[in-house]
């Protein structure tokens, strides 16, 4: 199993971005979803490189836009709390008026790791 980097981003038109470089080779594609999107790079990394496509696993990057629109069910503000981050600011980060520097984006991805390592531990009775 082949192990490849997919950035996933999002469009203004709903649609989703993602790429790929592989062998010095940038693949770009869009599709209306990440699993469409998978897909459909998974066929470029045959067409051009030969790969198989079950053999091919992707680890899945977001910018913040992507992010918050594949899970529409976290809501900024909270996750915003919870990183120490102004709701506000966020909110521009992932509309992209606003660039988020190294520092903020790492404070937010502990958080979504830190809420993620939370759910995993949740029983119930």
């Amino acid at each position: 199993m082949e192990n490849i980097k997919l950035i996933i981003e999002s469009a203004k038109d709903g649609m989703v971005w993602g790429r790929i470089t592989y062998d010095d080779n940038l693949l770009a594609e869009s599709a209306g979803n990440t699993e469409e999107l998978q897909i459909k790079m998974k066929t470029l990394l045959a067409d051009f490189h030969d790969l198989e496509p079950n053999a091919i696993n992707f680890e899945i990057s977001y910018d913040l836009s992507a992010f918050f629109e594949n899970f529409g069910y976290l809501k900024i503000s909270e996750i915003a709390k919870y990183a120490g981050l102004n709701a506000s600011l966020l909110r521009h980060y992932v509309a992209g008026s606003k660039t988020a520097s190294k520092a903020q984006v790492l404070k937010l991805q502990d958080a979504i790791h830190k809420v993620g390592n939370e759910l995993a531990q949740v029983t119930f009775a």
